[in-house]
């Protein structure tokens, strides 16, 4: 240690605590790093959102990360969806001590989110049994079930309890929690705890239930909870913590509190320099494509190529020939024949079903491989396409092929996924919704009482869009800052908004992300359950960067409205439309864009892009 005194955070909350915990982690890390502290761990309520960005960011500025979680445990059984003893739930707390108990820790997570939801995803003995190795178990805060036990006033239960815990993770992986933020409860809970530790002979452990970074972010993190709970600042029954005490104490601030138990804060820097977990960045973890007998995934991808090669072309050239080899000699050095092999196959079964695919997007459309193995549908020779702006041997990443499907038969492809790799083995991927700065001020404004006009008339003064910060207003809406510079009220909520901006509020399913993994999902990464389908609890590019295929499976309602107008086509004229071979120099369709008649038409609909076409006049694609 750096600092004078010896201590670790080990129970911190991050944004990740969606509408609850307030630290935005790079700024925690610098904050860690200014105190003169080594170590901290992240232990977000039930999660593994941010770990992954906790760790880099640990990492970029030479702390050790500890990772964690503080997990709900059901009073009985994970399964049963009813309080016990007035209970739903308690809080441990999990650390894992290496890559054996983050493996853990990820089943943990998963099973209490797909397995225990009740109020809050919720693990139980029997899984803590299951998977208690390489994890070390902090008996939490006064939420924890010993701690519970004894403001109860049955010591006799707390110690039951405690003997299962225990007995689950062995007494040199148990530590007696003790935190005090000036509550009554905390200081019952402590006589309690402490006659446990010294009649088990059990390490202490000093923490403190960080969930902003300084004392004067108490309001904000107030404004948040009011956010989460949908009240307001001067509602007496609204939840609320009991101090300004829950930010990230200083090792100086924790030796006062904590005075007369030296061995309290040492101990978090002896459990902190157990923890190392590492993560690998450097290895893909592909599915295993099945192959047929004898074949490799390079030997029957050049196989399949030179049997649908000649459906792409009536005469195969000496210049489609190369691109073709070149092409499949960069995807085998690139280690990515069975990347190719798993889009045709899943391409392959949707066209066998008739489920519409699009004909391509993006850089793909510049593989010949892509083109004769029908995952596009666009001749990379006729149209000059470039393949290294797809795949390039000097910049190694993973292809990225994005493939629509049709927006009503787009669950079947995946549901085929599933079955081609595994239930386990196939995951749709998490997206965050955030606090942006037109909904920052709505929300800011119901929390503080304000009404909803007042809200609405300060929100409207800002521009629309994505990347639209308050700041950024401020700076260019000239209504909107002399406004805030003459109405205090204003003020004061536009100061606040800007706090919350831009923090994660809620998880969902992102539209078009799939992950399919070698092994079962839960060996990578933790999952759980958003919009009614199974999760990663990790983004899509962070998916990615752990070496796992990221796939986007956008269902497109044009392809559709397309292969509905194919078949009323066909019912009322008679008439057999192949979408495929259409002329892409059609004077008609010309006639019709040029003169502005873009309605409709995928991508053509704007105004801007009806503009264009008006002025450059296209005579085809």
């Amino acid at each position: 240690m750096t600092g004078s005194v010896p201590f670790a955070h080990l129970h911190v909350h991050t944004e990740y605590s969606l509408l609850d915990g307030a630290n935005r982690i790079k700024p925690l890390i610098a904050r860690v790093k200014e105190l003169g502290m080594e170590h901290i761990a992240i232990t977000d309520h039930g999660n593994m959102f941010g770990i992954m960005e906790f760790y880099k960011a640990c990492k970029g500025e030479g702390i050790n990360p500890v990772i964690g979680c503080e997990v709900y445990v059901a009073p009985r059984d994970r399964h049963e969806q009813y309080e016990v003893d007035g209970t739903r739930y308690y809080h441990l707390i999990l650390l894992a001590e290496n890559n054996e108990g983050y493996r853990n820790l990820v089943q943990l997570v998963s099973r209490a989110n797909t397995e225990g939801m009740y109020y809050k995803p919720r693990v139980d003995k029997e899984l803590l049994r299951k998977y208690s190795k390489g994890l070390i178990c902090l008996s939490a805060c006064i939420a924890g079930e010993v701690p519970a036990w004894i403001i109860r006033g049955d010591m006799f239960r707390a110690e039951k309890v405690l003997q299962e815990y225990l007995e689950i993770f062995g007494r040199e992986n148990f530590f007696i929690e003790l935190q005090n933020h000036g509550m009554p409860e905390e200081k019952k809970a402590m006589a309690g705890l402490l006659e446990l530790a010294k009649k088990y002979q059990l390490g202490l452990v000093a923490t403190n239930d960080a969930h902003y970074l300084k004392r004067e972010d108490s309001e904000f993190h107030e404004i948040l909870l009011c956010i989460q709970t949908g009240r307001t600042l001067d509602d007496p029954g609204r939840m609320r913590f009991a101090s300004d005490d829950f930010y990230l104490k200083t090792p100086e601030e924790m030796q006062g509190l904590f005075s007369e138990y030296p061995e309290a804060l040492a101990n978090t820097v002896k459990i902190a320099e157990r923890c190392h977990v590492e993560f690998d960045f450097e290895h893909r973890h592909l599915p295993n494509f099945p192959l047929p007998d004898g074949m490799t995934d390079e030997a029957y991808l050049r196989q399949l190529c030179e049997k649908y090669l000649p459906e792409r072309y009536e005469n195969i050239t000496q210049e489609v020939q190369e691109r073709l080899d070149y092409e499949l000699g960069v995807i085998h050095s690139m280690g990515f024949d069975s990347y190719f092999l798993i889009v045709w196959d899943f391409i392959n079964y949707a066209r066998s079903v008739n489920i519409p695919v699009g004909p391509g997007r993006g850089s793909a459309a510049g593989s010949i491989v892509a083109y004769a193995l029908g995952i596009t549908d666009l001749d990379p020779l006729q149209y000059d396409l470039l393949f290294e702006r797809f795949l390039n041997p000097e910049r190694v990443t993973m292809p990225d092929i994005d493939i629509d499907f049709c927006y009503v038969r787009r669950e079947e492809v995946i549901d085929y996924v599933k079955q081609r790799y595994g239930e386990d083995h196939v995951s749709q991927i998490i997206t965050f919704g955030t606090l942006k700065a037109k909904n920052a001020i709505r929300d800011v404004a119901r929390a503080m009482g304000m009404s909803y006009a007042e809200g609405d008339r300060v929100s409207k003064l800002i521009p629309s869009g994505p990347k639209v910060t308050l700041q950024a207003a401020l700076d260019s809406v000239d209504e909107f800052r002399k406004l805030y510079e003459e109405d205090v009220s204003v003020q004061r909520l536009v100061d606040m908004a800007k706090r919350v901006e831009g923090l994660r509020r809620n998880c969902g399913k992102h539209a078009a992300g799939i992950v399919i993994a070698r092994n079962p999902i839960t060996d990578y990464m933790p999952i759980m359950i958003a919009d009614g389908a199974l999760v990663t609890q990790f983004e899509k590019d962070l998916v990615e960067e752990l070496g796992l295929l990221k796939m986007d499976f956008l269902g497109l309602r044009t392809l559709t409205v397309l292969d509905d107008a194919v078949k009323n086509i066909k019912k009322n004229h008679g008439v057999d439309v192949d979408l495929r071979r259409l002329p892409h120099r059609d004077e008609k369709t010309c006639r019709m864009l040029c003169d502005g008649g873009t309605g409709a038409v995928f991508q053509m609909e704007s105004a801007g892009m009806t503009r264009i076409m008006r002025d450059l006049k296209p005579e085809g694609f």
